[in-house]
């Protein structure tokens, strides 16, 4: 019989966190439902309307009940006996700050606390940051409460399992599993004509690096003038940026943000993918890039910084190539090896699909985490002679 897991996220949900969903509709063994105090405009495209139990959605004072849930971990009735309904078996929330607030709702119902770590959440300090919000100051004055009573606490990368051990995750507690990319969704159509296009995917903020790329991009288009940079997303960045592309590119476009099935076609229609991601001062770097998984189980190679947790999944020099960070003529000089030598192409091509099929597939890890459910229950259970 099918166990129910509660599934967190204070703001249900936004649309760069369509992996949430995609991870809980491959739960076989166990069903997923959410919980939350707020509400994204994408949420009812994202998470079925019955599958959600939001707090706005329960109590006309729901802004004063979200503050005193937040700060002093008051349950609201309603929302607790709707939750309590379901029969959760376990929470499992993502990002560490939703880890945080859920902690009440663990206690009151008596169930074991994951958490997924996803980067910013195992990274960032209160030195590191300038004017952090209230609600992150309150969970860095309080995630060492966290670490110390969630059952246990996934990082997804290598990297962020070793930034949990700095900020003082027992080690014992942390588990490395990637999420997984859905194959089913992400595949390579050999029909469709590739182009000399180097795809960018990503917010425009400053650590996702597309400032390098387009200073990479004009060493490119001064040997290789038909290649194009296609720049898909949004962010505070973007007009300056556009700026930097108007005076030294030849072939530019900035598209916005689009919904995955036009970011899978333009995937499959070009010859690169780079995404420089740097390391800010405060620390925040990529995590592991999701995105860069998604690009190779299409058949595409990747061109990046050897930053974070990149290198956990693209394999230098067998799926794609990795300069040193901040090195705009390495970049550009691995662009242009892509885009000339179809040999090399081809052969990161192939390696790529094959590598997401062997360590990223969705329907694989999902196993992996429900066999992390079990374990969790298992000693949760020991522990409190349930």
């Amino acid at each position: 019989m099918s166990q129910n897991v509660l599934i967190y996220r204070d703001l249900l949900l936004p649309y760069s966190e369509t992996f949430i969903p995609s991870q809980v509709a491959a739960l076989s063994r166990y069903t997923g439902f959410y919980a939350g105090t707020l509400k994204s405009t994408e949420v009812n495209r994202l998470i079925p309307q019955d599958k959600e139990i939001n707090l706005v959605d329960l109590h006309n004072s729901a802004t004063l009940n979200r503050l005193l849930f937040k700060v002093f971990g008051y349950l609201d009735a309603n929302w607790l006996k709707v939750i309590a309904q379901q029969q959760p078996s376990l929470i499992h929330a993502h990002f560490g700050p939703d880890g945080l607030w859920s902690l009440p709702i663990s206690r009151h119902l008596n169930i074991p606390l994951i958490v997924t770590f996803h980067g910013y959440d195992a990274i960032l300090t209160e030195q590191s940051l300038n004017l952090p919000s209230l609600s992150f100051r309150l969970y860095l004055k309080r995630r060492q409460q966290l670490l110390s009573e969630a059952s246990s606490c996934i990082a997804v990368s290598q990297f962020i399992r070793e930034n949990l051990i700095k900020i003082g995750c027992p080690s014992n507690k942390i588990i490395v599993h990637y999420i997984g990319i859905d194959t089913n969704k992400f595949y390579p159509e050999f029909t469709v004509l590739r182009q000399p296009i180097v795809l960018f995917v990503a917010r425009l903020v400053e650590f996702k690096g597309c400032e390098y790329l387009i200073r990479a991009m004009q060493i490119v288009q001064a040997i290789m003038p038909d290649a194009e940079l296609v720049v898909i997303g949004d962010g505070h960045l973007r007009n300056s940026l556009e700026l930097q592309a108007q005076q030294s590119l030849k072939k530019y476009r900035f598209l916005g943000v689009h919904p995955p099935e036009v970011v899978r076609d333009w995937m499959r229609r070009s010859q690169v993918f780079c995404v420089p991601s740097i390391t800010e001062p405060s620390g925040l770097t990529e995590a592991f890039g999701m995105v860069f998984a998604e690009a190779q189980a299409m058949g595409l190679p990747v061109v990046s910084f050897k930053t974070g947790g990149i290198p956990e999944v693209v394999a230098h020099e067998e799926t794609g190539l990795l300069a040193k960070e901040g090195n705009v003529e390495e970049l550009s000089a691995y662009i242009i090896k892509i885009l000339e030598d179809s040999l090399i192409w081809r052969r990161f091509s192939e390696n790529g699909i094959s590598r997401v099929n062997s360590l990223f597939n969705l329907y694989k890890q999902t196993r992996q985490l429900e066999n992390i459910y079990d374990d969790v229950l298992a000693e949760f259970s020991a522990k409190h002679h349930i």
